[in-house]
């Protein structure tokens, strides 16, 4: 909780001071919702109004009110509230006349998962981690499933390497700075400079690998998704056990991977030159 407390007063302190067109509720309800990002696990009422430094009263309507609108829900055991979809299903929205990530990206996922029958996910960057978008299901009995709308570290995912290594180096530097670097096992890569050597590697071949980084016995492989300017705006990747998509075979799986990568990107407009 100590943690999330930290994130929360951290995303409070980053806001600009109000002007005189604020709208006091709308600012608190949006700060809300920012808050709620930064704590996975949930917040209670009492929690909400400490960080925010308001009274309770105000916060439960304003809650209730996202409650009802669907932005947020409340568990009954832990009284805690949590974000829903709703905003990530409105983030993912396409502007007029434009295809969005999701739906330029669901054929070419289902392609690579029957070239390679295992389950293949879609994701993006969010604040400094990364969020599952879509999956499509691998066809062996034993699959790995990962629900929509998860979060993940940046530096263990595949994804996740293959996004930074394409932002520009003061972007990924930047966003480099607020990442935790959590160790999750000795495969782990803590280090900032060994990193950075893993993005260029990333970079070099155009596609992340995660070898158990952050799961023993779980690898993935991904590549960049980009858009018309050439600047990334998401990931695709193939996730698997060990014994069926070892070391030995990133380099083929990873060469498949980069082309949906390409074939995803050109829907969106991207060609390379």
């Amino acid at each position: 909780m100590a943690t999330n407390r930290n994130r929360s007063s951290s995303l409070l302190a980053e806001r600009k001071a109000p002007s005189k067109y604020s709208v006091p509720n709308l600012d608190r309800a949006l700060s809300i919702l920012e808050i709620l990002s930064a704590a996975p696990a949930g917040l209670t009422l009492s929690e909400l109004a400490a960080t925010l430094e308001i009274p309770t009263n105000s916060v439960f309507r304003i809650s209730r009110t996202l409650e009802e609108r669907g932005y947020l829900e409340r568990n009954e055991g832990s009284k805690k509230f949590h974000l829903t979809q709703k905003l990530l299903r409105l983030s993912c929205a396409p502007a007029a006349g434009e295809r969005s990530l999701t739906e330029s990206a669901l054929e070419t996922m289902r392609s690579l998962r029957d070239a390679t029958m295992e389950t293949v996910l879609l994701g993006t960057i969010s604040g400094a981690e990364g969020i599952v978008l879509e999956q499509v299901p691998g066809r062996h009995p034993f699959r790995f499933c990962v629900d929509v709308g998860v979060r993940f570290e940046l530096h263990t995912a595949a994804p996740g390497k293959s996004m930074l290594a394409a932002l520009p180096p003061a972007e990924a530097g930047a966003l480099m700075d607020r990442m935790p670097f959590t160790r999750f096992n000795a495969r782990t890569i803590t280090e900032r400079a060994a990193f950075e050597a893993e993005l260029q590697r990333t970079r070099a071949c155009g596609f992340g690998v995660d070898e158990g980084e952050e799961r023993e016995g779980a690898h993935c492989v991904g590549s960049v998704i980009l858009d018309r300017q050439g600047a990334p705006v998401g990931g695709i990747w193939i996730t698997g056990p060990s014994s069926r998509l070892p070391a030995s075979r990133f380099a083929f799986v990873g060469s498949l991977v980069r082309e949906a990568a390409l074939s995803v990107s050109a829907k969106l407009g991207y060609f390379p030159s």
